[in-house]
């Protein structure tokens, strides 16, 4: 966010008849000009068109912090067309004249701002607002405003710098959505940073005998009218942008309530519901043993959506239930999950701190194995650390963008929770300790070194070795170091 202090006005300087010169009054009058209109002590600034992530330094605005979503759409799976109506709730953080929005392609038919019409400016995937020019109209820090804008078009499948496909991805029966790290504005226009997170409401018309899942619950059951049916959705915890997701098509779908009244919901595709059903249905076991271990189940929804093979190539934590591009395995199935508690909840202050994200996933699989299985973590850890691919950069400090998803940021993250769990060295202070960490950064963002902090307050240990070897160290430290 931009936390810019507001330029104030020029205090008015009153003089006396006779007293001032001519080259004074000149210059008075010359600045008293230049001044741009002020009322009540302050001037509008534009918004900053992003929030200077290290990676994506144009992705997010700053000046604004949305704390709602209200997304209506319209989709013609056919066509790949939609219209949308997105309505966004958000308080200024500074007096904005003018602020931006994320929106890669779609056409923006209108907008405007606390009811009055927005100037519109585009220049790339930047959205620019700007509102009224009178001073008394502007938005003024500490207000919540809302914001309207009507947009249609065909959303477009962006690559991102490591070549995979996110954005609006066309599958053989419909549609589908995914936001990591960049996508999301391939869809509805928003403040798309990990560091903004809001609640949403989506509405979702479709075709009759289609099925439109997204996050969150079902906000009361489907309606049918003139041959197109509408889902909504209700998400009533904070969302990162990223981590929402649709998915249009046919799907076997399940509904279900486990313990602490979580809500279940499981969308399947039709080609994948035999070989992913005994999978899909340890959702609740799986969701409950993390509990154990991460500390309580920090939404009120979970499940999962599986598409058929194909239809994307990678699986992803969308939150409450994470999407899977086939049948997944258990595994697969333990790691997207407790994305949920590590990077869902507990979400990345910016993309540099991805291996807050995957460290800790990476980890509860080898947790899995051990308890589950009978691998214990160490030898897990033996072959992560035996896998070159592990040692091209430092976790904590991928090279560039299109190395936030490189190997060092999943098997080598794990290896720093991993020597976390050595020194610690009793397993019941280890998981209250990341059950603690899930618990003060819960629904919010965190950073790398607030991470190593926490964990240094908590245990009471100087890691300053650990951290130089394991999670900025660029060389490969003895394996017992």
């Amino acid at each position: 966010m931009d936390h810019r202090h507001p330029t104030r006005c020029p205090a008015r300087t009153t003089r006396r008849a006779g007293t001032a010169t001519a080259r004074t009054a000149v210059l008075l009058l010359a600045l008293a000009l230049l001044a741009p209109a002020c009322t009540g002590g302050v001037e509008g600034k534009p918004g900053a068109p992003g929030v200077r992530d290290p990676y994506f330094p144009k992705l997010g605005n700053g000046g604004y912090d949305v704390t709602h979503y209200d997304l209506t759409l319209d989709v013609d799976p056919d066509e790949q067309t939609l219209r949308g109506t997105a309505e966004i709730t958000a308080r200024a953080t500074q007096d904005l004249s003018s602020f931006n929005l994320d929106l890669d392609g779609l056409t923006v038919d209108s907008a405007t701002v606390e009811g009055r019409p927005a100037a519109v400016n585009r220049a790339g995937s930047e959205l620019t607002l700007r509102t009224d020019p009178k001073a008394e109209d502007r938005l003024r820090e500490g207000e919540t405003f809302h914001t309207v804008i009507r947009y249609s078009g065909s959303p477009k499948t962006i690559t991102d710098p490591d070549k995979s496909e996110e954005g609006w991805l066309p599958t053989d029966d419909g549609s589908l959505a995914l936001g990591e790290p960049t996508g999301s504005m391939a869809w509805f226009p928003g403040n798309n940073h990990p560091s903004d997170k809001a609640t949403y409401d989506m509405r979702v018309t479709v075709p009759k005998g289609l099925t439109a899942v997204s996050n969150g619950v079902q906000a009361g059951p489907p309606t049918t009218e003139g041959g197109r049916t509408t889902y909504r959705w209700h998400t009533a915890e904070p969302m990162a942008s990223y981590l929402a997701t649709l998915a249009i098509g046919r799907f076997e779908t399940k509904t279900s309530k486990m313990a602490g009244g979580i809500t279940v919901f499981t969308a399947v595709d039709p080609e994948s519901a035999e070989a992913s059903a005994r999978t899909v249905a340890r959702v609740p076991e799986v969701v409950t043993w993390e509990a154990e271990h991460f500390g309580p189940y920090p939404f009120s929804a979970t499940g999962a959506i599986v598409e058929r093979k194909g239809d994307a190539g990678y699986a992803l934590e969308t939150q409450n239930r994470p999407f899977f591009p086939g049948p997944p395995s258990v595994g697969l199935l333990v790691h997207e999950m407790s994305h949920q508690w590590f990077g869902d909840s507990v979400t990345p202050a910016s993309w540099r701190d991805m291996w807050l994200n995957e460290g800790p996933a990476t980890y509860a699989e080898w947790l899995w194995e051990e308890e589950k299985e009978d691998t214990p973590a160490q030898e897990s850890f033996d072959d992560a650390y035996a896998d070159d691919d592990n040692w091209a950069f430092p976790p904590a400090d991928p090279p560039s963008a299109a190395n936030i998803s490189d190997p060092p940021v999943y098997g080598r993250g794990a290896m720093v929770i991993h020597k976390i769990r050595e020194a610690v060295d009793d397993d019941k202070k280890f998981f209250a300790l990341l059950a603690g960490w899930t618990k003060a950064h819960r629904h919010g963002n965190a950073t790398t070194a607030e991470f190593t902090a926490y964990v240094e307050k908590a245990t009471g240990l100087d890691l300053t070795g650990l951290w130089k070897k394991w999670l900025y160290g660029r060389d490969r430290p003895a394996a017992d170091g």
